[in-house]
């Protein structure tokens, strides 16, 4: 009885570390949506977290200096100038008016580095104003 006493012992040991260590890496990895304003609002809060920011990339904003890709998020009348210095390419939904989501860090200087950008243009999924939507034919599923 003693030999499978300690080996339930050893397989709760070895369960509860990876669950912690699964919870913690979690944890760690855990980024936040955030606004152009709600960001504003965090202040100095902001500086030392990664996060996620969502707006409108606003026209004629999009500076591309080798590597490194600047440009401004918009939300309503709030801005944020995002400096965009990764290894991908940006999508190629990225463009002016597209919604975009940039990961990463705010700085001191009031820009946000992000490390990874998202974008969607979701009027390239939409119907054409005036345009009527596409029916489905009877009988196809």
């Amino acid at each position: 009885m003693k030999r499978y006493s300690k080996f339930a012992v050893l397989v709760v040991v070895i369960i509860g570390s990876l669950v912690w260590l699964a919870l913690g890496g979690i944890n760690e990895s855990k980024t936040y949506y955030k606004t152009v304003a709600e960001l504003r609002e965090m202040g100095d809060r902001a500086l030392d977290k990664r996060l996620r920011v969502a707006g409108d990339v606003e026209a004629g904003s999009i500076v591309r200096m080798g590597r490194e890709v600047r440009f401004v998020l918009r939300q309503n009348d709030m801005r944020l100038t995002v400096i965009y210095d990764g290894g991908e390419p940006l999508p190629d939904t990225f463009r002016d008016g597209a919604q975009a989501l940039a990961d990463g860090r705010m700085s001191e200087d009031g820009v946000f580095r992000a490390s990874k950008i998202q974008a969607k243009c979701a009027s390239k999924y939409e119907a054409k104003p005036g345009s009527e939507p596409i029916r489905r034919i009877s009988g196809a599923t």
